[in-house]
């Protein structure tokens, strides 16, 4: 858990992001960001590197409109192509290949998680506090939230006849351990979801999208036999039941703007960012 002073980081971090996001047209100078911020250039250059892995400049690169296009024009002929027998060991980097869908019974779907027994816990993460559920076949929940009240009124609204927990099972370890920096010890993640047959689809195809890569709503329809459902595409992954592990932060739109997002454009903004430092430098 991240005491007082990590939680104020990464207040003044995430501020930094935004600020960087809604300016990077004017590619703003170390001392400016930081001055909004309330540190001198030097303390936030450090902080910053500590949180991020890499400098603030080299970061304002990375979350930039421009280096999003150059990404999305890099990747698009070959960005569903990665084959899922590659191996985590392979490459060290599409963690994603280890993330298996399961889709809720019938019963299960309908009766609103009906003789389920749902344990959670909360954590911390390099975006913020979240909430992790999970059931005996695999994770089903995973939300940033920092009112953890809040956080789980909001699941116990998707399973409303469950039975719940508050327990930290070996699942839910193995998720959040998705967030280290040593991934040789983690293994396949089982994700039990609830969802339309459409949805799955949407949500599986998300899991082809690499680290550190980008896709948008037209791709991903295309790929699941959908060309023309774009907009049915978004609403599938807005209703993306387990952040960060179901990757729709990778999805921007074709003009190259980031589009939207469930749990906070800065909180795009910095995964985009943070996969590109991570993929970048497990390539050298």
């Amino acid at each position: 858990m991240m005491n007082e002073q990590q939680k104020l980081n990464y207040e003044r971090i995430a501020e930094a992001i935004e600020y960087i996001k809604n300016n990077f047209k004017k590619q703003p100078h170390l001392d400016e960001v930081a001055s909004k911020v309330h540190l001198s250039p030097f303390h936030f250059q450090r902080l910053f590197s500590e949180w991020a892995g890499t400098t603030p400049k080299k970061f304002l690169q990375f979350i930039s409109l421009e280096h999003a296009k150059k990404l999305l024009k890099e990747q698009q002929a070959t960005l569903f192509d990665t084959a899922l027998d590659t191996g985590f060991s392979g490459t060290g980097r599409l963690h994603d290949l280890f993330v298996n869908i399961e889709g809720m019974t019938p019963a299960e779907y309908k009766n609103g998680g009906k003789n389920l027994f749902i344990n959670y816990s909360f954590a911390e993460s390099p975006f913020g506090k979240l909430i992790v559920a999970s059931t005996h076949k695999g994770i089903c929940h995973m939300a940033f939230n920092n009112d953890e009240t809040d956080a789980l009124n909001d699941l116990k609204s998707k399973f409303p006849y469950a039975t719940y927990e508050q327990k930290l099972d070996p699942m839910q370890e193995n998720a959040l351990f998705i967030f280290q920096n040593d991934w040789s010890k983690l293994q396949q993640i089982k994700l039990h979801l609830k969802g339309t047959d459409f949805q799955l689809k949407v949500w599986e195809m998300l899991l082809k999208v690499p680290m550190g890569e980008l896709s948008t709503y037209s791709n991903v329809a295309g790929q699941i036999g959908h060309p023309n459902a774009s907009r049915a595409v978004g609403t599938a992954i807005g209703s993306n039941p387990v952040a960060f592990l179901i990757p729709c932060h990778r999805v921007i739109q074709s003009s190259g703007h980031l589009g939207g997002y469930r749990w906070g454009m800065t909180r795009k903004t910095a995964m985009i960012g943070w996969e590109s430092v991570k993929s970048d430098s497990m390539a050298l």
